[in-house]
């Protein structure tokens, strides 16, 4: 959505007049610097911003325990036994799915290892797992333990995709190329939907058919890919993914992260660890010793979950309800492209933006690198009262999220990072 710009604070403030979204900024409570001015919040993308009525949500849940008790889990206003799915239906719109296909629980990595226990089944010479060279630690953790844990082993056995000679991101069709070339030998193809660093999305439609056309698994990693990207898991034919809600779902620090598995296995006899919150829930209290699977992505479930992580998730996915997941796409095209523009006009002598220009292969972050520049230039950034994000070597992350961020946040950081370099 290239736009016909023009650097001015005028034009800044003529954007943020006609944006229909606008006045969802005043649902969020936005940090201020020590003169109490509101700073320049551009980590969206590490932790969202804490909605205003989300205190209510949680107090609800405080105010039945304290009256209630036990008799809570029944009687609450939000009866805690089902509350998980009080927040099913919008999850699901948030990432393309069906509700049989979506549950929110555990921690993200936690629910990595439950899908790759269930997804990466080792067998003869299909053993290898494919994830980028660049992926997030914990995920090349993960992927690492499990291979181990199979008795494989982690330098003959994952395949680390990394980008071509002098490029920072990853080109599809070479992709599709490395899983043709494993062929028979790989077994789960396991990406971030969202590459952390440089912040490229994967076209995961072509990737997961190129999985299974050579009889792999796709699994996704999409801790910055969930309420940042227009997501189809189930059209795709994703086998499963995996994400968090602090970042872009606005879910609060640690808070409970979400799970998806396909339709396609909803019933399948999946290897799985098992515990009594995914058994059929209308055995749940009579103690069978048998495990009775919930039909669909719920019977990966362990444990009853959290309530107050919950009822914070609750109140964020009631905004992204009100504002619809198809405007607050376009707003974020329009709002990063600005940004890129921005950033653009410093100077291609001073700044590149490794983040892909093709609006359909990012989402709203943009990784920054000023040439001859370190560690110094983000200390003075925050020192400016611009919160953004450092990532070694040297790039600078900002994520201009459509739900709180203006069109003068994205005008106040460029004119900033300009003065500075």
């Amino acid at each position: 959505m290239k736009l016909n710009h023009n650097p001015t604070r005028e034009y800044a403030e003529k954007l943020d007049e006609n944006d229909e979204l606008a006045s969802f900024r005043e649902k969020f409570y936005i940090p201020k610097d020590p003169e109490g001015n509101e700073v320049k919040y551009f980590t969206g993308n590490s932790l969202g911003l804490q909605p205003k009525h989300t205190e209510q949500y949680i107090k609800q849940e405080l105010d039945d325990w304290a009256a209630l008790g036990v008799e809570g889990h029944t009687d609450a206003k939000n009866p805690w036994m089902p509350y998980h799915e009080f927040v099913t239906d919008s999850l699901a719109k948030v990432v393309g799915a069906k509700p049989i296909e979506v549950v929110a629980m555990n921690t993200l990595t936690v629910n990595l290892h439950l899908m790759m226990v269930s997804f990466y089944r080792p067998e003869g010479d299909r053993k290898k797992i494919m994830i980028e060279r660049d992926a997030f630690p914990s995920d090349i953790y993960a992927v690492k333990s499990q291979l181990k844990f199979h008795g494989n082993d982690p330098e003959n056995d994952l395949i680390m995709l990394a980008p071509r000679e002098g490029e920072f991101t990853l080109r599809t069709e070479d992709i599709i190329d490395e899983i043709k070339k494993a062929g028979d030998n790989l077994a789960l193809v396991m990406l971030g939907g969202v590459n952390y660093y440089t912040g490229q999305f994967f076209e995961l439609d072509k990737i997961t058919k190129a999985a299974h056309d050579i009889g792999a698994v796709a699994g996704f990693d999409l801790a910055h890919a969930a309420g940042n990207i227009d997501l189809k898991l189930h059209d795709w034919n994703v086998d499963f993914a995996v994400w968090c809600t602090y970042k872009y779902l606005n879910a609060g620090p640690g808070g409970i992260a979400g799970a998806f598995v396909h339709e396609n296995h909803a019933t399948e006899k999946l290897p799985r660890f098992e515990g009594w919150w995914g058994t059929d829930k209308k055995e749940r209290f009579l103690m069978k010793d048998e495990f009775n699977a919930i039909p669909g992505v719920e019977s990966w479930q362990l444990s009853n979950p959290p309530i107050f992580q919950l009822a914070a998730l609750r109140a964020s996915l009631d905004i992204f309800m009100e504002v619809g997941m198809q405007k607050l796409k376009e707003k974020s095209r329009k709002l990063t492209s600005y940004l890129e523009y921005m950033v653009k006009s410093i100077g291609k002598d001073k700044i590149e933006i490794i983040t892909p220009e093709d609006e359909n292969q990012r989402g709203c972050q943009l990784s920054i690198r000023v040439k001859d520049a370190d560690k110094n230039l983000f200390k003075e950034l925050s020192d400016k009262h611009v919160i953004a994000d450092w990532r070694e070597p040297d790039v600078i992350r900002v994520a201009p999220v459509p739900l709180y961020n203006s069109y003068m946040d994205c005008y106040r950081f460029a004119t900033i990072l300009k003065e500075l370099v």
